[in-house]
């Protein structure tokens, strides 16, 4: 037995490099801060003072990852986005329950901690928070060795909000004759990469820079989670519900926000189907497709039709459908 003794950074973990890291995503997470943070980075937890006006303010929570899209981010490069789509799974999540989002936190486990890496990640989740009008207050950094190989990372994010506890039960408001609207999403979003990587790249044989609609192909499956925050608070007024169209597309997200009574009918050929999931339509069964993907489809929300207009008027939203008498379901007519 040798009785060279051995340090925590010949078992794999460099603390320099997380002190590294630390003071190069400084000014990335105060960029995220609004008034109501209290204190800075460095303290043991993220303190948030609760925001001013809400008669009974209740506080969500949501948390989410990225999935095996970070499997492409990783063998491609192209880590800048990922951060977003973490955010975005998390405050997408908030609205559909009327919470205006007040701050995120993140984790990021890896086998071995790249700064230059990390502080791209890490950017990406404060351009999400700036998007969606939310502070960045604390997060944590893992280095494992032996649980994650070197190049390997994994992410969570936790999202916390605020609503006024009247305005939760959406449900109880959903009724026949309320129109269905779309918020386009930005390509395939953070759901059914499994899939992805299946058909394209094991079954198909393409390559990351491949092009695609004038693009490399990598670029279009990394392209960020749409962020719908700013949206829904400027049509807040407007709407009745939300639904976020993650894993399960359409026919199982949308009933989420719909009464026993309710039933969804939406018209098909109204759906701006993206070029990508049109591409993998060919070798993929039409239901399983929109089992899957949104397929254009990032968000549907209803409204009263006399609200309609004015949702058009502020956002890219467009109908596709109503809602009527019968089992609460989706049809795609």
């Amino acid at each position: 037995m040798s009785n060279e003794k051995i340090s925590y950074k010949d078992a794999g973990v460099d603390i320099d490099a997380g002190n590294q890291f630390v003071e190069a995503i400084k000014a990335e997470v105060k960029s995220t801060f609004d008034e109501n943070v209290i204190g800075g980075i460095g303290s043991f937890a993220g303190a948030y003072a609760l925001p001013q006006g809400c008669r009974e303010p209740v506080l969500l929570s949501a948390t989410d990852g990225v999935g095996t899209k970070l499997k492409l981010a990783i063998e491609s490069g192209k880590l800048d986005g990922v951060g977003i789509d973490l955010v975005a799974m998390c405050v997408n999540d908030l609205i559909c329950n009327f919470g205006t989002p007040m701050f995120f936190l993140d984790y990021y486990a890896t086998g071995k901690l790249v700064p230059r890496d990390a502080q791209r990640v890490i950017a990406g989740i404060a351009e999400g928070c700036r998007r969606s009008e939310c502070a960045l207050i604390g997060g944590e950094t893992a280095e494992m060795p032996g649980m994650y190989s070197e190049k390997d990372f994994d992410l969570a994010g936790f999202a916390v909000g605020i609503a006024e506890r009247s305005e939760m039960d959406r449900i109880s408001l959903v009724r026949p004759g309320q129109i269905l609207l779309a918020l386009p999403s930005s390509g395939i979003h953070s759901n059914g990469f499994s899939l992805v990587r299946k058909l394209l790249f094991e079954k198909l044989g393409l390559s990351f820079d491949e092009e695609f609609e004038g693009r490399p192909l990598i670029d279009v499956l990394l392209e960020p989670t749409r962020i719908y925050v700013r949206e829904f608070k400027a049509c807040k007024e407007h709407l009745v519900a939300l639904a976020h169209i993650t894993g399960g597309g359409i026919v199982e997200n949308l009933p989420r926000v719909l009464p026993e009574n309710v039933h969804a009918v939406i018209d098909r050929s109204k759906i701006r189907i993206l070029p990508i999931f049109e591409y993998m339509a060919n070798y993929v069964e039409e239901e399983e497709m929109f089992r899957t993907f949104n397929m254009g489809v990032g968000m549907i929300w209803v409204a009263e039709p006399e609200h309609v207009d004015a949702i058009l008027e502020r956002t890219d939203a467009y109908v596709i459908g109503e809602l009527v008498s019968g089992e609460r379901g989706v049809t795609l007519a």
